[in-house]
């Protein structure tokens, strides 16, 4: 049987006649001396998958020189077709083990490489800061059996407003306080898009879709339209926990925020309630905590007051049950909406809200 290595002596045979058995063989055996120059002279992986598209792909020498085939006698295709299934396995058993040298090569040590000269840390990077306590406040609420819950940032009039109790002519409503979407800022209220102002509406989804008892976390960014100032900001973010059973004592609600901001904050932490109105909720009360910038003697953020608004409170309004599809004569539940960025305030002492949002790494790197 005729190997690859015979090329010449056969083509020295067909020498006599211009065959065009003889001009194929003639062109596999100048393929055969070109292709490994080039496969055994690549120095990169790019450069040999150049070569090996060049030589085996669909518009590569290979194939340009079986276009040919046809041309030839029936009878000396059989013997043309094997020399070119074995010129073919040739060149891809070369690329093969020249991919092998050259990966063996790059991770040769150069011979003037000193291993005792110490490296160069890359620079590494850290997870903001209220994204730090927002895993923070996760996995002090799942060691409580509470469930992580999300949804997108945009909603609805509906869900926003409608099914949280929010009369018709609540102010919250109007697009000064709100970012609707252009386009989509009329019609129905289930039409009616905005950008979230707050993350109460998913909990009402999350009951939907859901079966009672609920137990569960939604942290999320939301979005205001006011001005912004040293503890407000047009975008930020709220964590909010719900707890809806029938039988919770709100007393145990105050216990449990107690709980999970000492374990947050590492130490006990001083909380306060105060009455306060919120459609969604009745009984409603505002939630604060002491000032951990001042210690509770006064400053700018806690307005000199030693006290901290971080969230609203209180036992879900029987009309946000009843939109939940619950019976609110037969459960009830604890909510808190905590202002996410504010908390982190708090553990950092930072004074204004708008440096977390400002992306100024000078600022951020002190997180690491």
């Amino acid at each position: 049987m005729t190997s690859l290595s015979d090329y010449v002596i056969i083509i020295r045979i067909f020498q006599d006649t211009e065959t065009e058995e003889y001009i194929v063989r003639e062109k596999l055996d100048a393929l055969l001396h070109e292709g490994e120059a080039k496969i055994l002279a690549s120095a990169t992986e790019t450069e040999l998958q150049e070569v090996k598209a060049s030589l085996l792909g669909k518009q590569g020498s290979l194939t340009e020189i079986m276009k040919e085939m046809p041309k030839l006698d029936k009878s000396e295709r059989p013997e043309i077709g094997r020399l070119v299934n074995e010129l073919k396995k040739k060149f891809t058993d070369l690329i093969d083990t020249q991919r092998e040298n050259l990966i063996l090569k790059a991770s040769e040590i150069p011979s003037d490489f000193d291993v005792t000269v110490p490296g160069t840390m890359p620079a590494g990077g850290a997870l903001h800061p209220i994204t730090q306590m927002c895993y923070d406040l996760n996995d002090a609420f799942r060691s409580m059996g509470f469930e992580i819950y999300e949804e997108e940032d945009i909603t609805s009039e509906l869900y926003a407003f409608d099914k949280l109790n929010f009369p018709q002519n609540h102010p919250a409503r109007e697009s000064m306080d709100t970012y609707w979407l252009e386009g989509h800022d009329t019609g129905a209220t289930n039409e009616k898009l905005c950008l979230r102002p707050h993350l109460t509406g998913g909990s009402v989804r999350y009951m939907q879709t859901h079966k009672p008892p609920y137990r569960f976390v939604y942290p999320g960014r939301v979005y205001r339209n006011e001005t912004t100032d040293a503890r407000h900001e047009r975008a930020f973010f709220q964590y909010e926990a719900l707890i809806v059973d029938k039988n919770i004592d709100f007393a145990s609600g105050k216990v449990m925020l107690k709980s999970v901001l000492s374990k947050v904050f590492g130490r006990d932490v001083p909380v306060r309630m105060r009455i306060g109105f919120f459609p969604f909720v009745e009984p409603g009360f505002e939630i604060d905590m002491g000032c951990l910038v001042c210690g509770g003697k006064g400053c700018s953020v806690c307005k000199n007051v030693g006290w901290i608004e971080i969230m609203p409170g209180g036992t879900p309004h029987p009309n946000v049950l009843r939109a939940a599809g619950l019976n609110p004569d037969e459960f009830t539940g604890f909510y808190v909406n905590i202002g996410l960025d504010r908390l982190v305030m708090m553990r950092y002492g930072i004074d204004d809200v708008r440096l977390f949002h400002s992306a100024d790494l000078r600022f951020l790197q002190q997180f690491k």
